[in-house]
């Protein structure tokens, strides 16, 4: 959808972002104004399920828009659209720890940016030298991805057994 609106359309990149946020600004209003939540752990209905999908296809198709934008019309390249979109996602989880800004709306800004990054990170793997990639190819792309989230995955259950261990700190 986001390629048919940005080249088949001729819209361009910035203006299909642009269509696509107002888009997903309707889809939430919607949802909020007809259920004052936009919480994903308060679906219980089959009308809030199907919102819940169609902003779920809306942003991703507004994160490839966004990915698209930030990699060939922005000059940020590959490599810059990565950082700045980590480093957004990066400012999201520091939010999250230490404001008291609605997790709600920190979800689907992060929701929304990891697309994009997914895009432009797995391109910087993968493109061409010339392209402004790392030229790893697909085994060496999926190498680095799968440490990457064997690394997560060990981060993750470490400090789930510091919590478990520590029952003060789950009681805050």
């Amino acid at each position: 959808m986001s390629d048919y609106m940005d080249r088949s359309l001729g819209l361009g990149y910035a203006t299909g972002s642009l269509i696509l946020v107002c888009i997903l600004l309707a889809i939430f209003s919607f949802w909020y104004f007809s259920e004052r939540s936009l919480n994903v752990n308060n679906i219980t209905t089959r009308k809030v399920e199907l919102i819940y999908w169609i902003a779920i296809l809306f942003s991703n198709t507004l994160g490839t828009a966004l990915g698209d934008f930030l990699a060939d019309s922005s000059g940020l390249g590959f490599v810059g659209g990565a950082v700045l979109i980590g480093s957004l996602l990066g400012i999201i989880l520091l939010l999250t720890y230490f404001t008291n800004i609605s997790r709600v709306f920190l979800f689907w800004l992060a929701f929304v940016l990891t697309r994009p990054f997914g895009a432009t990170f797995g391109d910087l793997l993968t493109k061409s030298h010339a392209k402004g990639g790392l030229d790893l190819g697909t085994m060496g792309s999926s190498l680095v991805l799968v440490t990457i989230l064997i690394a997560l995955i060990i981060y993750t259950t470490l400090n789930a057994s510091k919590m478990k261990q520590t029952p003060e700190l789950n009681a805050s």
